[in-house]
C-alpha cells in the first residue's frame, strides 16, 4: 500500500452515509444512528479523517475523534473503521497520524479512546501509536458491561497515551 493510492481529508456531511455503511460493514463496532454520522461529519470534522481510495473513489477508513471538552491537550478517539479489503496495511495508523499533525492538534499531547477486551485491533492500533512516539500508555477500567442497557456489551476499557511530543 502507497499512500498515493488514498486521498486522506476531513469529512463533511456528504461522507456522513459513506462512514455509517463503513462502520456497518465492520461488524465489530457499535453501529449508530446514520444521523449521528451525518452530524459528526459536519461537525467533527476538524478532528476526525476519512480516507478515500482514489480508484474507486470510496470511503474505506474514517476516524471519528474531538478535543476533549474537559482536557484541551487530549484528542478522544471514538471510533476507528477501515474497510476489510484494506485492513493490514497500517491505514489506521496513517489516519492517526495525520489527525495529529492537524493544526487543529497542535496543543495535543495524548490520546485516549475506549477498547474492548475482545478488540485485539484497537489495541495493537494504540499501543503502537505509544511505541511509534516512545511515550507512555495507561490502560485502566472506564465503562462496565452493566453501565451499557441491555446485555451483550463488552467492557469498555480507557487507553490513554502520552505524552506526545511532535
Amino acid at each position: 500500500m502507497t499512500t498515493t493510492e488514498y486521498h486522506f481529508r476531513k469529512p463533511n456531511k456528504e461522507d456522513g452515509a459513506s462512514a455509517w455503511e463503513l462502520v456497518k460493514h465492520t461488524g465489530n463496532l457499535d453501529l449508530n444512528s446514520s444521523y449521528s454520522y451525518l452530524m459528526w461529519c459536519e461537525i467533527f470534522s476538524d478532528t476526525s479523517i476519512v480516507v478515500v481510495r482514489k480508484e474507486t473513489q470510496k470511503v474505506v477508513g474514517f476516524i471519528s475523534g474531538f478535543i476533549h471538552p474537559d482536557q484541551p491537550d487530549t484528542l478522544f478517539i471514538w471510533q476507528v473503521a477501515v474497510h476489510s479489503s484494506e485492513r493490514g496495511n497500517g491505514l489506521a495508523t496513517k489516519m492517526l497520524l495525520q489527525l495529529l499533525d492537524r493544526d487543529v492538534c497542535e496543543d495535543v499531547h495524548y490520546v485516549e479512546a475506549t477498547v474492548s477486551p475482545s478488540n485485539t485491533p484497537s489495541k495493537r492500533l494504540f499501543l503502537g501509536l505509544a511505541r511509534k512516539f516512545e511515550t507512555n500508555w495507561k490502560i485502566s477500567d472506564y465503562f462496565t458491561a452493566d453501565d451499557f442497557p441491555g446485555t451483550g456489551h463488552e467492557d469498555e476499557l480507557l487507553f490513554k497515551i502520552g505524552p506526545l511530543e511532535k
